[in-house]
Parts: C-alpha cells; structure tokens; sequence
C-alpha cells in the first residue's frame, strides 16, 4: 500500500479484472481488504494518506463492499478489518474509510463488531459503529459506557457475558455500569482464561479512577494471573512498557500500595 493512484487506476483500466481479484495467498483476499491494513501480510499493513481516495477508487470499479477474507480465524470483511486496525487509526483517517464503506452498502451485521472492536482497543470505531446502527449486545453497552443499554440487555444475559461485561466496562473506565453490574452481583473474585480479574482489567486500562472505585469494593489484591502477574505486578509492567502517558500506571500502583499490596 504506497498510496500510488495513478498506477492503480492504469492497472483497473487495463484489467477492469482486479477489482473483485484475490489473492494466491491464504487469506484469499480483495484488494479493497488491503485498504484496512489489517489480516494480510505484515508488511503490507500501510494506511497511505490517500487510503479513502483508493478505496473509492476500487468501489467505484466494481469492488465488492462485503468480500470477506480469511483472517483471525474467521471470515472477515473490509469493515471489520478496518474498524479493528491501528493502521487507520494512526493515519487519521479511521472514520471517513468506515463511513465510506457504509456509504456504499458495507454490511452491520456481525454481532461481535464492536466486542472486536473493544478487544482490538479501538472504543473510537467502536462508538462510531454504534452510532451507525452497529449491533449492540451486553459487553458492547458495557464497554461504550451506556449505562441504559446495559440495564436494558442485563437480565436476559449469560452469566459469561455479564462477567464480560464487568472486565469491559472496568478496562474502559465506564465507572457508572461498573457500579451497577457490581450491584447486579459482579463478582471482583472472576477472571476470564488468561486469569485476569476486573482489578487487572481496570489497571490494563490505565484507569485510575477505577481502580479506586474497584478498592471501595475490597477486590482481591494478590490474584495472579496467567503471566503470575498479581494486580501491582500488572501495574509494574504496564509502567514499564507503556506508549503514552504514564502516570495513571503511577498513580495505579500508589492506591495498590496504600491498599496493602505486596
């Protein structure tokens, strides 16, 4: 992906062909998945400036908004690729690609968009597909912080999806559906497969205000997780691999201390 239209639209002229191409590879996909640079080969994961202006281009040639590709596991559309990219992200130009894929009739409804979303540490994608009519279960409304939505969906839930719904709402600071899930009987004792507990959760997130409110709550301060890690082991390493700020992973583990971790 060096951004190089002009040769693009020569190549689609000579072969009209390409736009609905795949690739020999055995993630099979178009080259309108490219454009979210994301499930194909690493050193292709670039997002040029002019990465919207490209993927017109390919629409406009006969591209198919909803090809899927196989990546993750699973089959995967421009949208989902693109909604869970850093490469966007980071390009500034995450919203007006998502918006162009909706325009011309990029499908909604995978029910784990915006779980994946979440996941990936993209609440911006996110909060932007909901607003566009993205569905929305238990963990989503939790993880956007929609408190009503939350209540709404909370009582015909699983017990594994309310549980997820607290660790999201704890990783993304949504501090008013984490007071509700924990008066619902959210369980600060839980942890997902990696052993990870809300407490761990809130502190991956570098969210002290949650953590503070976890503590209110007397959470358990010596829990390990998968990596042996207790919650001020996990605040440690999140200090010393930090990209951004870090004195939230400061403060974090100076309300641990005070708390009596070890």
């Amino acid at each position: 992906m060096s951004g190089d239209i002009a040769s693009l639209r020569e190549l689609l002229r000579e072969d009209p062909g390409l736009a609905r191409a795949r690739s020999s590879r055995p993630h099979a996909a178009a080259l309108l998945i490219y454009t979210a640079a994301n499930g194909v080969e690493d050193e292709r994961q670039k997002t040029p400036p002019n990465v919207v202006e490209i993927a017109r281009l390919l629409l406009d040639s006969g591209a198919d908004v909803n090809a899927t590709c196989h990546a993750y596991g699973t089959e995967c559309t421009a949208l989902d690729l693109a909604a869970t990219s850093i490469h966007p992200l980071k390009a500034g130009v995450q919203s007006e690609l998502l918006q162009l894929l909706l325009d011309r009739g990029a499908s909604l409804e995978n029910p784990n968009l915006i779980p994946a979303c979440l996941a990936n540490f993209r609440p911006q994608a996110a909060v932007f597909l909901a607003s566009k009519g993205a569905k929305v279960n238990l963990i989503a409304a939790a993880g956007l912080g929609d408190l009503a939505k939350t209540r709404e969906l909370f009582g015909s839930a699983t017990p594994e999806q309310k549980q997820y719904a607290l660790m999201w709402s704890c990783e993304y600071g949504r501090n008013d559906v984490v007071e509700f899930l924990l008066a619902s009987g959210g369980d600060l004792g839980s942890h997902t497969r990696d052993g990870q507990t809300p407490l761990h959760w809130a502190i991956i997130g570098g969210q002290p205000a949650t953590v503070e409110l976890l503590l209110r709550h007397r959470p358990p301060l010596e829990r390990q997780n998968a990596y042996r890690a207790t919650p001020a082991g996990q605040a440690k390493w999140s200090l010393e691999h930090v990209d951004g700020d870090p004195e939230p992973f400061r403060r974090i583990i100076e309300m641990l201390a005070a708390a009596g971790a070890k």
